[in-house]
This record gives C-alpha cells, structure tokens and sequence, in this order.
C-alpha cells in the first residue's frame, strides 16, 4: 500500500475544533449499549469550585491543570457522588465495594476542547490512586472514543448523561516524556518501537482520528520474559473526523512527533513497515467482523450527523480518494461514510469478507 513506510514532515498547528452536541442517533446507540447512563454528577455541577489553586509537578513546575476547591458541604456532598461515577465506571455501579475510597482532589484544566475535571480517587486502606475524568459531552470524542473501543486493541470504559462525559483514566507514559527520557533506553527494542509506531499510524489513519501528537497518546510499556513489549494508545479524541486534510489523520506528520519517526525511519525497511501496516489492517478487520452489528449501528449513526462542515468532508474525500484509488469515496457526503469506505479499502487489500454480509446495518 502507498505510503507505507514512516516518512517525517511537519503540519501546522490547528484552530479550536467547535463542539458538536450528542444528536438523538448518537445518544440512542449509547442506550443500546449502554454507555448512557444516569449520572450523580454534572459537568455544569463541578463548574461551581469557589477556588482554584495551580498545580506543579514533583519538579515544582507548572502544569496545565489548577486544583479546585468547593464549600465545605458540597464537598462532602461530591465526595460521596463522585465514589458512585467512579463504581458506575469501575463495576458496573455496586456501590458496595467502593466504601473504602474517596474523592482525594479535583483538577481543572482550561486547555484542549473538553476543558476536563480529573478526579483522583484514594483507596483508605493502601492509598492506592486512580484517576477519573468527567468532560463536556462532544460527539466527536464519544464516536473516537467507541471506534477505539471496537477497532482497536484496547478496550475504553466511559458513559454519559445529557452534556457530561465521564472517562477512565488511560494509564502510560506520555509520548512527549517518552521520547525524552525513554527513547534511548538500551532495554527497550528500538525494532518494536517502530513496529508499534507502524500500526498506530494505520489506525489513526483508518479511524480518522486526528491530531495525535506525542502528548495526546501514551506507550505503555510491559516487561516481557526476554524484553519489553510496547503498545502505543490514543489518550485524546477531540480531534476525531472533523479535519478536511489527509495527513491531519496520520501521526508521523507532526513535528512533535519528527524525532520518534526519525528513530524509527532507522529501523526499518519499507517492506517490514509494510508487513507491519497489512498486520494491523487485518487486525482491524477481524475486529471489525466481531463487531459487526454494533460498528454498523455506530456508523449509521455518525452517517447521519454533521460532526464537520460539507467542504472538510469533499477535501478529505478527495484525498482519501487518490490515496487508495477507490473512486466511491466521491459519493460520500459525511466523516462518517468516509470511516465506512476506508473500512472497505482495508477489507479489500487483506481479503476479508464483504461486512455487509456480516452485518447489513454496516452499508
């Protein structure tokens, strides 16, 4: 396939996407399945802090977030709440293991789309901590959130309630901080990377998920029996089909990223990252064909909902179009036909059967 091996180039930096609220095909899959949920907490609820206090790293440096306080009784009021998000995100809402924890801190941060609450939650007993997010509610980052869900590895738990997102934490080390301090390392396979790499690229890419970064996904790195394993996953989903430029959707164009493509560039040859690429696209599709009824559901429902204006769609479809020489992109009119088409591009050069006979919902 075109474009297989990592190249390195730079894109410029991107205004503020707009927020698009949950329509009624949206918020009826989320019932169906449910991710929509009833919540004891609001977004707009938390917005009533009294005090904000910025918050510094272990190095005493600034970060992005600021600690917020409330009065007194609403605090207490929150903490008992904010254990049932935590319960409702964790275990399904039994409320009767969560006793033991409470709401340790609430961080505010005003940077990024979702301007999120972070909730850290402490275990009494071990002070183990977790982390939960609470976020306005954007279409865009429910539908990136749940074609992660089905089209990758990894699985996301989240909910919502009218306006208000909750999320788990994604636990990994950020890919900024991870090519800085971690990139050289002599443990870590420098091959692996790349791989990863690879196939993080040909998700983003399939998913149109865009904007990704080093400081929007995170490695997570496991000890293996004779090294270490590494997995790349996406902690951001703001930017999920809104943007009308092709390269917007693949990570290896942005500049924050140049010195982890450099490396990786290094590492491989162009039919090893293409073995790598035709590996993660197969993937893609067994999991898509596992997912058959519910992703088409999922994509009749983003078909239908103006998640980007018409003329980013036609340029991405232009592009796409070209990229995998298929001239049925033309006739899309919505990112989430688009998604569908590049589904069907990728079923077509890994050989898979049609998913419309799986699953008709999915055409």
């Amino acid at each position: 396939m075109a474009d297989a091996a990592i190249q390195n180039d730079t894109l410029p930096a991107t205004r503020k996407k707009p927020m698009f609220p949950i329509g009624d095909g949206l918020r009826g899959y989320l019932r169906t399945f449910r991710r929509e949920r009833d919540i004891p907490v609001t977004y707009e609820r938390l917005r009533g802090f009294t005090e904000a206090i910025p918050l510094v790293d272990a190095d005493g440096k600034p970060t992005l977030w600021d600690t917020v306080i409330y009065d007194r009784t609403e605090m207490r009021a929150l903490n008992e709440a904010l254990k049932e998000v935590y319960a409702l995100i964790k275990v399904d809402g039994d409320k009767s293991v969560v006793q033991h924890l409470y709401a340790d801190r609430v961080d505010f941060c005003t940077f990024g789309n979702s301007m999120p609450f972070r909730i850290r939650i402490v275990n009494a007993y071990n002070d183990n901590q977790d982390y939960v997010y609470i976020k306005k509610a954007d279409a865009s980052r429910v539908y990136g959130l749940e074609l992660e869900h089905l089209l990758s590895p990894n699985r996301l738990n989240f909910i919502t309630r009218g306006n208000t997102l909750v999320e788990e934490h994604i636990a990994g080390i950020p890919g900024d901080i991870f090519i800085t301090r971690w990139l050289q390392r002599p443990e870590l396979s420098p091959v692996r990377v790349a791989k990863e790499l690879v196939k993080f690229n040909e998700r983003c890419f399939v998913q149109l998920l865009g904007d990704m970064r080093s400081y929007n996904f995170v490695f997570v790195v496991t000890p293996d029996f004779e090294d270490f394993q590494l997995k790349i996953r996406a902690m951001d989903f703001d930017q999920q089909s809104y943007n009308g430029r092709k390269n917007f959707y693949r990570p290896q164009f942005f500049k924050e990223n140049a010195a982890l493509v450099l490396f990786c560039t290094k590492q491989l040859h162009a039919e090893t990252a293409n073995q790598y690429q035709r590996e993660e696209q197969t993937m893609m599709m067994q999991r898509a064909e596992l997912a058959a009824r519910r992703l088409g559901l999922l994509l009749a429902a983003m078909e239908g909902d103006p998640i980007s204006p018409p003329e980013k769609v036609h340029q991405l479809r232009e592009s796409l179009a070209e990229h995998y020489g298929r001239p049925e992109y033309r006739l899309c009119e919505s990112m989430g036909a688009l998604v569908r088409e590049n589904l069907e591009s990728i079923r077509r050069c890994v050989g898979r059967p049609a998913l419309a006979e799986l699953a008709p919902h999915l055409h």
